[in-house]
């Protein structure tokens, strides 16, 4: 019998979506970013992403039910420690980069970008992600920037669903990363307190 988190991959659809027309949904997008660290942090487990994680939960469904992933084994320096340490730290640095421009524009150092990139470098070619009139431009700032970087890792999740097995990005997922760093902190101070 299906349970309700079983379902978690809507969101993520809907997340998509609703970002493209009206940017500040990309804020909803921080919950993906806090609710695992919180669960890593207080129960030392990796539930959100083995449970919750809607992302996970669609490219199960893209790459089992509909068939579309080629289900084949990543290839091994995908999976190493140096791999996900590295794309998690390069991940940080667009993440802290992104943090940085938006702090520009709250000093009016800087004016507002209204552009969602793909994979960092490349421009949306249409302008369906429009802002939100009176609402503070560092706001705006930060939706632009997080919102690419979503869509930017749920196509790099996509990409190596279709070539290798369907929860492939989790394997690399910086979140994932990030959480199973924790846990294994979180053991040692166990191990050690």
């Amino acid at each position: 019998m299906k349970k309700w988190y079983d379902f978690l991959w809507m969101v993520s659809l809907i997340y998509l979506f609703l970002g493209l027309f009206n940017i500040l949904f990309a804020w909803l997008g921080m919950l993906c970013f806090l609710i695992p660290l919180i669960i890593s942090v207080t129960k030392g487990s990796k539930a959100y992403c083995n449970q919750y994680c809607g992302r996970g939960q669609l490219f199960t469904l893209l790459g089992k039910k509909f068939h579309l992933s080629r289900n084949k084994p990543m290839p091994t320096w995908m999976k190493s420690k140096w791999f996900r340490y590295g794309f998690l730290s390069f991940f940080m640095v667009m993440f802290i980069q992104m943090i940085f421009n938006t702090v520009l524009v709250f000093k009016d150092v800087r004016s507002l970008s209204e552009v969602v990139k793909l994979f960092w470098t490349f421009k949306i070619p249409w302008e369906w992600a429009n802002r939100v009139k009176d609402i503070p431009f560092w706001i705006t700032q930060f939706a632009f920037g997080f919102y690419s970087i979503m869509l930017t890792s749920t196509l790099l999740g996509i990409i190596t669903m279709l070539l290798f097995k369907p929860r492939s990005w989790c394997v690399y997922c910086p979140m994932g990363t990030m959480t199973q760093l924790i846990c294994k902190v979180k053991g040692r101070d166990e191990k050690t307190g």
